[in-house]
């Protein structure tokens, strides 16, 4: 079993399954005879049988060697598997990584020096493993196993550095950023600030201007009120005056009638009151006229 460069350890793990495998398959083969065995009782009862009845009983035959085989190989490929779980499963717990070659299960040669260690050396190395207890796979020494876990270690250390160094750029990125973000910030309020500001004075130009409007309507109103005020004082006294001419105008033309029913009898005298008369009734005419102007504004 040199060949294959196994030590004394594996090399009895591998006797082990062999002797595994080689008792399923004795108990298979035993399985398969009895099938035969089985057909001979029952059926070969007679000297002579037809085409058609062997016929017959080698198709159940077929039928049942067919199904003892199939369940074997599914059961040694499934075996199989499972054994492959276990070297896998103790491979990880030391960080290491198995690779398989399914074309090398095919290799005849390999196989031929399996055949030869199964019948020479088998029985030799299963007598010295008689006294060994359970099979199970034994972890690597203490010098291997140490030198796995400080590459693994120093491989950790290596990333956790890289994941430092990359951490730092990130956060330095981020600072940057972050300073970015406020110098934006702050330039935003500034500008803000100063957008108000120039709004704010917009207004209170504007506002002035505005009360500057409002003082000079005020003004324009208050001494519109005052001419107002004057003119309709003005008004007021013409009115007064108006009604004083009038009553002295009727006073006159009282005595006017007076002093034509007096000198009616004179016809010069009567015709220049009768004159004097209709100017005088002119004048009230208009002096009327004027009144009716004046009284609404009063």
């Amino acid at each position: 079993m040199a060949d294959f460069g196994f030590n004394e350890h594996h090399q009895n793990e591998v006797i082990n399954y062999m002797r595994f495998a080689r008792s399923k398959r004795v108990l298979r083969l035993k399985t398969i005879d009895s099938c035969f065995e089985e057909l001979k009782d029952s059926r070969l009862v007679e000297e002579t049988f037809t085409v058609d009845e062997v016929k017959e009983m080698l198709d159940g035959l077929q039928v049942v060697v067919r199904g003892e085989v199939e369940v074997e190989l599914i059961n040694t490929a499934h075996t199989n598997v499972l054994l492959l779980r276990q070297l896998f499963s103790q491979a990880e717990k030391f960080y290491l990584r198995l690779q398989t070659d399914i074309s090398e299960l095919e290799n005849r040669e390999l196989l031929e020096q399996v055949a030869e260690f199964e019948k020479t050396d088998f029985k030799t190395a299963s007598k010295l493993n008689q006294e060994i207890s359970k099979p199970k796979l034994a972890p690597l020494n203490e010098a291997g196993v140490s030198e796995l876990l400080n590459k693994e270690i120093a491989r950790l250390q290596e990333e956790n550095d890289k994941l430092k160094s990359r951490l730092r750029v990130l956060e330095s990125q981020a600072m940057s950023v972050l300073d970015e973000k406020t110098k934006a910030e702050r330039a935003l309020k500034d500008l803000q600030k100063m957008q108000g500001e120039h709004q704010v004075a917009a207004q209170s130009k504007e506002i002035s201007s505005l009360e500057d409007t409002v003082a000079a309507l005020k003004e324009d109103y208050e001494r519109s009120l005052s001419a107002n005020a004057a003119s309709q004082k003005d008004l007021q006294e013409n009115l007064i005056s108006s009604k004083h001419e009038l009553l002295r105008v009727q006073e006159q033309l009282a005595l006017a009638e007076k002093e034509l029913d007096k000198k009616f009898q004179q016809t010069a005298a009567y015709r220049n009151m009768k004159e004097i008369l209709t100017k005088k009734n002119e004048q009230i005419k208009e002096i009327r006229k004027r009144l009716q102007r004046y009284e609404p504004d009063e």
